[in-house]
Formats: C-alpha cells, structure tokens, sequence
C-alpha cells in the first residue's frame, strides 16, 4: 500500500478540522440550552458570553412546568396529534403515491401537473380558514388531522421510489394471481423501507413542530398542542412563566426575578419539547440518507 503524500494528509487532517468545527458549532447551542436549564434563573440573568456549565445546578426550572396543569395537556395534546397525524399523513401518501406510482395509470401527467401545482399556490390564508370553519374543521381534534393530511412533495418523493422498483417482481406478483392491494403490501412497502423511514420521519418532525394551524383552528386553551403553548412563552413573551411560578410555589416578588424565571422556563421548555424528537431520529438516521437517494434518482 502506497503511503500517502504530504498534500494528502494535509487534506486529511484539514477535512477533520472542519468536521471538529462544524460539530462544535451544532451541538453548542444544544448543551448551551441544556446547561441554562439547569441554571440559577438570577445568575443566568446575569451571565454573558459563552455558558460551557450550569451556572448553580437548579432544578426549578423543570419543577415549574411540571406542576403547571397546561403542560401537562400540552404534552397529551400533543402526543396524540402527533400519534394520530402521522398515521394519517402516512396512510395518505403511500395510497397517493402508489397510484401515481402505476404506469398504466390514465392522465398520470395531467394529474402529476394539478398535484405539483398544488406546491406553488394556494388560495390564501383567509379563505383556508373560512373553508375549514365551513366544513367543521375548527376547534376541534381533527383541524389538527385533516388539514395536513398529505404533502404533495413526500408524496413525490415516495412514489419516485416505488417508480425505482423492478416492474419485474411486479410482473411475477400478478402472474401469481395477486391483486393490486397485495402487491402495494407484500411487495412495494416491504422493498420501500428506507423511503418510508424517511417519509415517516419528515412527517414525524413536522407535526411535532407544528403549531401554526393549532394558532389559527383552535380557540380553546384545553385543546392547545405543547408547541403552541411554547410559542406564547419564546415569542409572545406573555406571563405564562410567572403563572407557572405562582403556581408551583415560586415566590417571585419582583420584576427581575420575573425576568429570571421566565429566561428559565423558556430553556426548560425547549429541552422538554425538544427531547422525544431527539430519542426519535437516531434510530432512524440510518435510513434517511439512503431512502432520499432512493427516492431522488428518478424523476
């Protein structure tokens, strides 16, 4: 074996140094958040720079939004919108995709046009919020289903992978008398793992993430998903972290120690939301990379 050359392991160690820096910059943030969690709310106030430990290690933080009761339904709602979302959203998109997926499938390019259309415009969001009143869709369980039920793009994504298949083990399937259901069961989706991974996850995330339909379709605070409610707590900058402390039995006898405690929650609040998606993705990580390349290479 050749040794390798000077301007080679240059190269190398140069690759390295960048991977190291670009490792350092994304886990950060994370431990910066995680560390302030844990923090004493006054001399995180107070601290500037780079946080490389917990400033006092506290758990407060975390015994505030435990005991707040919206959490808690936060969580639930959450969860369940998540759980029953996905399953819709993955349901939906592999009937979509196989069909578009079938190459005796009549008007499939004016059909693949209308759907791809679909990406580009949309009617507004006033007149989307009239039609989903209209129809029931408001403030209620299933205005957070039905509405996303399907990505057009996913959608794309995942019958390019069924198109990628050999049409052959198809062929051999209907030669065995199998009908159009069994061959989507017993032989697409199990050859379609690494795509559905993919899907499953991207869906996953984003009704995880999700809480801009909740702002606009829910009304009442019991049906509030986690996200919306982290929402009002890093953006609107409401009293939500000062109720919590009363609640719990916080003593918070001045605006500062206000300010303090609601800096807490809000890092409280991100390691919570943030955890299950965290526990989630390595399990699928081994998939992603493959399934969008297998689900890319064919237009």
């Amino acid at each position: 074996m050749k040794s390798k050359t000077l301007g080679n392991r240059s190269f190398d160690v140069g690759i390295y140094v960048l991977l190291t820096l670009l490792t350092v910059c994304c886990l950060y943030p994370i431990l910066h958040i995680v560390f302030a969690s844990f923090s004493d709310p006054a001399r995180l106030v107070a601290h500037k720079g780079v946080l490389l430990k917990p400033l006092g290690f506290t758990i407060d933080g975390y015994k505030l939004i435990f005991k707040d009761d919206s959490l808690l339904v936060g969580y639930k709602n959450a969860i369940l919108y998540v759980g029953l979302g996905t399953f819709v959203n993955m349901v939906m998109t592999v009937m979509g995709a196989f069909v578009l997926s079938r190459r005796d499938l009549y008007f499939k390019k004016h059909i693949m046009i209308i759907i791809t259309i679909t990406m580009f415009f949309g009617g507004g969001l006033i007149p989307w919020f009239l039609l989903m009143k209209d129809i029931g869709l408001y403030n209620n369980l299933w205005a957070m289903v039905i509405p996303t039920a399907i990505s057009t793009w996913n959608m794309i994504i995942l019958r390019t992978g069924f198109q990628a298949l050999p049409v052959e083990l198809e062929e051999a399937a209907v030669i065995d008398g199998a009908s159009q259901a069994k061959i989507l069961t017993h032989v697409i989706l199990p050859l379609s793992k690494a795509t559905l991974a993919v899907i499953f996850l991207y869906y996953l995330v984003g009704n995880w993430n999700s809480w801009f339909n909740a702002m606009v379709l829910l009304k009442d605070r019991d049906l509030f998903p986690l996200q919306l409610l982290m929402k009002e707590i890093l953006v609107a900058n409401d009293s939500t972290a000062t109720n919590m402390g009363s609640s719990a039995g916080v003593v918070i006898d001045s605006a500062s120690s206000a300010t303090a405690y609601r800096e807490l929650v809000k890092y409280c609040m991100i390691v919570v939301s943030t955890l299950p998606i965290l526990m989630v993705y390595p399990f699928l990580q081994k998939y992603f990379v493959r399934g969008v390349y297998v689900g890319s290479i064919k237009g």
